[in-house]
């Protein structure tokens, strides 16, 4: 192992520094949000946390994050206690803003730990020997990734000990001897982001047929696994919500946990299905009277229009939770059918990718951070051969591209753009020496447009840099809803960055079902 260099440890190392540095950068309204958690979870007792809410801001996430930001108020209130009293509403002294910084890279090690080279269960380690070096540059993508570094350490999170508890259940489903360790702690997961429910039926497909099911027949029962692995689940959800559920407030945690009343698009809108879907609805706008088309002016005048609380649409039918649910579980069963009949890891992590992605693509009030859930799990296998890098290259590229507007200040745009660039440039050039040929052949006119799409990638940095501009006209103009040039087109430079990336994602995701549905696994 001594050939693999940098080490993840290094490169930690360095890292952590270079965060540091970032530690006075612009914080989201995210840092006040886990600013006010600490506050409930540290002055308040635990029947009264999901009533709370005497900020906007508040607690929505399950009980063991709650219990998680309880062991962080510990250590707050030596720093500073005023960051803990509830009413300190928009409280970020130095000391509190050091300190949350802090936080996030300490616990940020779960992710070194789950790919750390020196662990035995690590995913380098656990690797077959002939594929140390490309999982060795596949955990160092993940480790220094430019998504963990604007989401968390700039825009403000807690997603790289989060990824870091996903990698270790995805590299414990490696083993059979470790598959129960990886449901529970899937499971523990789950009770930390309910997010992560979108993996969930990859996980379910998984560990019914290849643990609970013989390998011959999927008649042959192993009933002590299932009542195992059922009783670990039950205890893991028991200890999360079993005193909710004895103090009745189940329907007011679910409620916090799922606000479907939030619209169908997030604040930030995720360069999903949806966003072109509101795109087209805005075009439709101005041509619907010449082809006769009714147009509800309630929502052409609405200040929402998906920025904020429920969206509606002016031409197009609108789109219920109902709908997007059907949708994502329609293209969720393509992969969990392969899983099924074929339960080996690497399946099992193309299935996880998948599902990752029909959420993403198709989903309720998907935020657009969620592309993690595709680009992380996908990393694990993107180098397995060249038809995996080939629908991994432009995920990466839009994914990451398509985080930008979340740091809409001068400061950072250097930092993200830079720092972005830098890292597709080393690891794709890597990858695309390291990943082994498919000895599959290749559909011609896919990966043609793969190649199109990766060769303008810089087009795509300089539209959201365009966008970015017109932004700054249309503050100028004092118009909130959209902006206008010259009076032509109307178009927000948010929806217009996620309309471009939006397009490249669902083209990948054609792209990753056609590969993955077609191709063969690699023993």
């Amino acid at each position: 192992m001594a050939d693999l260099y940098p080490s993840i440890a290094q490169c930690a190392v360095v890292a952590t520094a270079f965060k540091v540095l970032l530690f006075p950068a612009y914080k989201s309204t995210d840092f006040e949000v886990h600013r006010n958690w600490l506050a409930i979870t540290n002055s308040l007792p635990v029947q009264d946390w999901y009533y709370e809410k005497t900020s906007e801001w508040t607690l929505d996430y399950p009980p063991f994050f709650a219990v998680f930001e309880w062991i962080l108020s510990q250590f707050a209130k030596v720093v500073d206690p005023e960051m803990l009293k509830v009413y300190n509403l928009e409280y970020d002294s130095w000391q509190t803003v050091y300190f949350q910084r802090s936080s996030v890279i300490a616990t940020e090690l779960v992710l070194a730990f789950g790919v750390n080279y020196a662990d035995p269960f690590s995913f380098v380690q656990s690797s077959p020997a002939a594929f140390k070096r490309p999982s060795h540059a596949a955990a160092l993508s993940i480790l220094l990734s430019p998504g963990l570094l604007i989401i968390d350490h700039i825009h403000f999170q807690y997603n790289g000990f989060l990824y870091g508890l996903l990698i270790l259940s995805l590299v414990l489903a490696r083993k059979k001897s470790t598959t129960l360790a990886s449901g529970l702690l899937f499971a523990a997961l789950l009770c930390l982001k309910h997010i992560y429910l979108y993996l969930a039926p990859a996980y379910f497909v998984f560990l019914l047929r290849g643990y609970c099911l013989g390998p011959k027949s999927i008649f042959h029962i192993k009933f002590g696994n299932a009542f195992k692995l059922g009783t670990g689940i039950i205890a893991v959800f028991g200890a999360a919500f079993g005193p909710f559920v004895y103090w009745g407030q189940i329907p007011q945690l679910l409620s916090r946990l799922f606000p479907f009343s939030r619209g169908l698009c997030h604040a930030y809108w995720a360069p999903n299905i949806w966003a072109i879907y509101s795109f087209t609805d805005r075009l439709l706008i101005h041509v619907a009277p010449k082809l006769g088309l009714a147009v509800n002016q309630d929502a052409v005048n609405s200040v929402t229009r998906g920025l904020v609380g429920d969206t509606s649409f002016a031409v197009l039918p609108e789109i219920t939770a109902k709908i997007t649910f059907i949708l994502t579980l329609l293209f969720q069963v393509i992969p969990l059918i392969k899983l099924f009949l074929d339960p080996t890891w690497d399946t099992f992590i193309g299935a996880v990718t998948l599902c990752g992605y029909a959420s993403f693509l198709f989903g309720w009030h998907v935020h657009e951070k969620a592309i993690l859930l595709v680009i992380i799990p996908f990393s694990l296998i993107a180098l397995k051969d060249r038809r995996y890098l080939g629908a991994f290259r432009p995920l990466a590229v839009a994914g990451h591209v398509s985080l930008f507007p979340l740091l809409f200040t001068a400061a950072e745009f250097p930092i993200k753009t830079i720092y972005t660039i830098f890292w597709l440039v080393l690891f794709l050039f890597a990858f695309d020496r390291l990943a082994p040929a498919s000895n599959r052949s290749r559909i011609f006119l896919l990966d043609r447009f793969s190649l199109l799409y990766i060769g303008r990638w810089a087009w795509w940095v300089a539209g959201w840099g365009f966008g970015s501009v017109l932004h700054e006209l249309d503050r100028t103009a004092n118009d909130t809803l959209e902006m206008t040039l010259r009076g032509a087109m109307r178009l927000k430079p948010l929806k217009y960055s996620k309309c471009v990336s939006g397009r490249v994602e669902v083209f990948d995701s054609c792209a990753i079902c056609d590969f993955w549905v077609m191709s063969d696994d690699m023993e």
